[in-house]
């Protein structure tokens, strides 16, 4: 709730360092169109992989492993399930199954982060409900030693707290605070800070960041497990959590380590994801569509400028020919006069 309370502000200027992980996502937003029609079949293999990826790393960053001789069987069949950790995997690939099967259809709300916990933990008695007792963020040490990293908020305040959040998030999206990758972050940022649940608060949050892609457009987490690679990246996971979470209380914290470490991921997982399905060889009519890939994906009014840096290699003579061409059908129209002027998507 902090975070998006300073994002309601409007006052906050957005890093240099932001802006580039931006841009770069941004970029491969509309190439992974392009992957996604040329090779279905490599695709097909990304998700399986990806799945299972995100199900086990997912819950190994909280301790919890399982057989590997296992873990097809618990992904993809309908096991008898041995024990408790078994359980919780499963329950993480329903909650999987259930936001790549719905995306956009699946609401961020209280409502679905309730379901969210309710899957990922099972049959436990307290799974789908908020914390009866206060709950701290203690951190431990490979030596034994322990330490209250951060004072979660109180069991009472938990309920209210949580419609709060959701609230402004949700007005931050509509009213166009921020761009929505940064609200996305400022929202997974809050979740943690709050610290909802008894426990299960970490596999949550990464099962809310998958849905949060999905309804700003990232499809990259459906082929790349993003789970995996804050498993691989986890010990600055938690430093850039610590870092943004000083001062949280009061509002008075820095959001944008952690929000940069949630970028770095997302920009990781689209080179990988370029990695993996090879490089696709420029064909006739390629560029058009990425810039057309690009302009619908334009929410505000946009300038020529704008589509450039993000379809790097393509003229600016050849951008206003599309958009010539698009106006010409009335699927964009133009708001000015000059190289300055502003475009809007009708």
């Amino acid at each position: 709730m902090k975070t998006l309370e300073l994002f309601s502000k409007k006052t906050i200027q957005i890093p240099v360092q932001t802006t580039w992980y931006l841009t770069d996502i941004s970029y491969m937003q509309g190439m992974q169109e392009l992957y996604k029609k040329q090779i279905p079949q490599r695709l097909k293999v990304l998700r399986e992989h990806a799945l299972i990826e995100s199900a086990v790393s997912s819950n190994r960053i909280e301790g919890i492993e399982v057989d590997k001789s296992r873990i097809g069987t618990l992904i993809f069949g309908k096991p008898l399930l041995r024990d408790r950790n078994e359980e919780e995997i499963k329950g993480y690939r329903d909650a999987l199954n259930l936001i790549h099967t719905q995306t956009t259809k699946l609401s961020i709300s209280e409502k679905t982060i309730l379901q969210l916990h309710r899957l990922c933990r099972g049959d436990i008695w307290d799974a789908g409900k908020y914390k009866e007792k206060d709950v701290d963020i203690i951190q431990k040490y490979a030596d034994g030693r322990e330490r209250i990293r951060f004072k979660t908020v109180s069991s009472q305040e938990t309920p209210e707290t949580m419609k709060k959040t959701i609230s402004l998030w949700q007005e931050g999206i509509e009213e166009k605070w921020i761009h929505p990758l940064i609200l996305m972050a400022a929202l997974n940022l809050d979740f943690l800070c709050i610290h909802p649940f008894r426990d299960g608060n970490g596999r949550v949050s990464r099962l809310l960041l998958l849905l949060n892609c999905y309804h700003t457009g990232i499809e990259v987490g459906w082929y790349i497990s993003i789970e995996r690679l804050i498993e691989v990246h986890k010990e600055r996971y938690y430093e850039t959590l610590e870092e943004s979470s000083y001062g949280w209380y009061e509002g008075k914290h820095n959001p944008w380590s952690y929000i940069n470490f949630i970028l770095f991921i997302l920009n990781s997982a689209y080179k990988e994801f370029k990695e993996r399905v090879g490089e696709v060889k420029e064909i006739r009519g390629m560029k058009t569509e990425i810039v057309h890939s690009v302009i619908k994906q334009q929410k505000v009014p946009f300038s020529i400028a704008n589509i450039q840096k993000q379809c790097p290699g393509v003229s600016i003579d050849m951008i206003r020919h599309i958009l010539k061409k698009l106006q010409a059908t009335g699927k964009v129209k133009c708001l000015g006069q000059g190289k300055y002027a502003q475009w809007e998507n009708v």
